[in-house]
């Protein structure tokens, strides 16, 4: 009777295990507060509740989300509207389910002593720039001001900059990329005092597009099984970000937790889980159509070289957010 129990206990687990889906979720960058939402969403039971395993795969320097899922290594990936359209044109046909951030959070951040007050003070300067699909909002920028980026008294010399802040503390650069929950603030961990900094908040600008939405590819969600398995997984991974939104201490707590690097501090982690709230502050996951054209407008405006040469189609859908958020 024991073993017939016992027997009978192991099958109803199997059963259990077998009904759970895997997802597997590439970030953009390595773990972070800026995934927030989606540590909480597993922690906290979320994935669970749907019925979802969910992995989750930080990224890094030499990881491209877009290469990641590209080559079957993962249903879902986040990354920055204008690397997912950019890809798209090229023949990844990438798209957008969800968007957590409603706001960018990204900016350029000047040393005030190279005398960079206005946007018209970038010519002849040095600005540090990051590649591998993050320089499209800045080309698309640079392209509204009408600033040649090949260098010149009248251009810009575009420093390729790695992901860290050395060319503004070693000087490189008058200006370099940071984001307004992570890299400004290591500028300001080295010693250097806000009231000797100038910022340009893309937000600010007029030239701010979509950062880390929600991509899959888009002969997926032709299966049925799989749009399901998506709605489950925004509609988890929402509730985890107004979670890490309204307790954002406990929620830079559950990224350490899961940093296995150890290279994150709890003191950094809870400054980027305040500024990262402020960016999905205002967003339910569904990605807002005008915010949408914004972005494609802006990639679209750079003159003879835009990010993107026509304005894209099927590069979004409603359907999973419209589900999710019944």
């Amino acid at each position: 009777m024991k073993r017939l129990m016992t027997t009978a206990l192991f099958a109803g687990f199997a059963a259990g295990a077998a009904q759970a889906e895997d997802v597997t979720l590439q970030l953009k960058w390595v773990t972070q507060a800026q995934f927030a939402g989606y540590y909480v969403a597993q922690e906290k039971g979320f994935y669970d509740e749907e019925g979802l395993t969910v992995t989750i795969k930080p990224g890094g320097p030499d990881i491209a989300p877009t290469q990641v899922i590209a080559g079957g290594g993962a249903d879902v990936v986040v990354d920055w509207m204008p690397s997912a359209l950019a890809a798209r044109e090229k023949g990844l046909p990438l798209v957008n389910i969800a968007q957590p951030f409603k706001s960018s959070g990204m900016m350029l951040t000047c040393l005030a002593e190279n005398g960079v007050k206005g946007p018209e003070d970038f010519k002849g300067k040095t600005l540090g720039v990051w590649f591998y699909g993050n320089e499209y909002p800045f080309l698309s920028w640079m392209a509204t001001l009408g600033i040649p980026t090949t260098g010149g008294a009248d251009g810009v010399e575009v420093l390729k900059q790695g992901f860290n802040v050395d060319p503004l503390l070693q000087k490189q650069a008058a200006c370099i990329s940071t984001m307004t929950y992570n890299e400004y603030w290591q500028v300001i961990d080295a010693g250097i005092a806000e009231s000797d900094l100038v910022t340009f908040k893309y937000e600010d600008q007029g030239v701010a597009t979509l950062e880390d939405g929600l991509y899959v590819l888009e002969d997926k969600l032709a299966d049925p099984a799989f749009e399901e398995k998506m709605v489950k997984f925004v509609r988890a991974s929402m509730k985890g970000w107004k979670y890490a939104e309204e307790n954002p201490d406990e929620a830079a707590m559950i990224v350490l937790e899961n940093d296995e690097t150890g290279a994150q501090t709890e003191s950094h982690q809870k400054r980027m889980m305040a500024e990262v709230a402020k960016l999905t502050a205002g967003s339910t996951g569904a990605l807002d159509v005008a915010d949408y054209e914004r972005t494609v407008a802006t990639l679209l405006g750079g003159g003879s070289d835009p990010v993107i040469s026509a304005a894209p189609e099927g590069a979004y859908t409603l359907a999973i957010t419209d589900k999710a958020l019944q």
